[in-house]
């Protein structure tokens, strides 16, 4: 019986995996569209951040945009690669 109640507490404080959404720069976005998109889809994103990201992803070659639990990266990944945003793999962690 003690067992099963050091199980059900483990399983109880697992940790609920994480996502992080990243854009990759491409030759076909601009840089208006990349930061339209960001400030319609990510939650609290600002045109100022979003141009700060468009710029890294432009820059550096990708930039994480949003990380959080994995469900709702996975909407994010989902709605930005549909408005025709590069996206590399969604990555746990």
């Amino acid at each position: 019986m003690a067992q099963q109640a050091v199980q059900e507490r483990q399983r109880v404080e697992a940790p609920y995996p994480n996502g992080r959404v990243i854009v990759l720069d491409d030759d076909h976005n601009t840089f208006q569209h990349v930061v339209e998109v960001l400030v319609r889809y990510i939650p609290g994103m600002g045109a100022d951040r979003a141009w700060e990201l468009a710029h890294q992803i432009d820059g550096q070659g990708s930039a994480v945009v949003w990380s959080g639990p994995l469900e709702q990266a996975e909407l994010y990944h989902q709605q930005l690669g549909a408005e025709g945003l590069t996206m590399a793999s969604l990555e746990r962690g």
